[in-house]
């Protein structure tokens, strides 16, 4: 059976010598390491990058990029691995940056209600620091994502009825991109009319503009009480007839 992804080069030696001096065991062409990279949980065929490299920072991002850049070599961003969509798919090779290790909440502003984190902090892991402050993350997407990749993917959730999708709740974010300058967009202001939006064009591009290296997201107030029920409709055109007379009504509805 062919494979279903067109060939491509192997990694310039230059490349390979450059990347593995400089980031040494953080660098790795192991077969298990870059199957690891290369398969999600979406219905694609698997395409394992031809390398993997562990960065730390966004002037590691950056190094990183710059070289690929050189040898004009495809990057493909990798965060926690739950996309079912095929995102970080390598189908022309290249090298895979893993930013699992950028996993700091670098600081919460309770009073603000904001939090500036690394793009490897996992949704789950954002609200176990938030735990004594009374406040929450709400964007859910499902699986435990990581918020860089939720930034990069504009993910939403069951409750983008009263808290909007990844859009509504990124303030601004660092940027890597593709020739290796770190940009900063948006700010931790709520409102601000200065300039280009240029913090949502990141969101939902994917990396194809740039790869997220820190973002600052809004924070919520934990609600006092929460209920929930189940209801059953005879159609789905009554299910959505009901949900719009909810909402019309004012009933502060969480999740649908």
């Amino acid at each position: 059976m062919n494979h279903p992804y067109p060939s491509h080069p192997p990694l310039p030696d230059a490349l390979v010598e450059a990347l593995s001096e400089r980031f040494g065991a953080s660098f790795s062409v192991s077969q298990a390491m870059r199957d690891q990279h290369g398969r999600d949980e979406s219905v694609h065929p698997a395409a394992a990058p031809d390398a993997v490299v562990f960065a730390e920072s966004s002037e590691e991002v950056a190094e990183i990029v710059r070289l690929c850049r050189e040898h004009r070599v495809p990057i493909i961003p990798f965060g926690a691995g739950s996309s079912v969509e095929g995102h970080f798919l390598a189908i022309h090779g290249g090298v895979c940056i893993d930013l699992s290790r950028m996993n700091r909440v670098v600081a919460i502003h309770a009073e603000d209600l904001d939090a500036t984190v690394q793009p490897g902090v996992t949704r789950k892991q954002l609200n176990a620091e938030l735990h004594d402050t009374g406040l929450f993350f709400p964007i859910d997407p499902g699986a435990d994502a990581s918020l860089g990749g939720m930034a990069a993917t504009r993910a939403s959730g069951t409750n983008a009825v009263r808290y909007g999708t990844m859009r509504e709740n990124v303030l601004g974010m660092t940027v890597v991109l593709a020739d290796g300058r770190i940009i900063r967009t948006g700010g931790r202001a709520k409102k601000s009319s200065a300039g280009y939006d240029l913090t949502r064009l990141f969101i939902g591009s994917e990396g194809t503009l740039g790869i997220i290296t820190e973002l600052t997201v809004r924070l919520y107030p934990i609600p006092e009480a929460i209920s929930s029920a189940v209801c059953a409709f005879p159609s789905v055109d009554a299910a959505v007839d009901t949900v719009i007379q909810t909402i019309q009504l004012g009933v502060p509805v969480a999740r649908i």
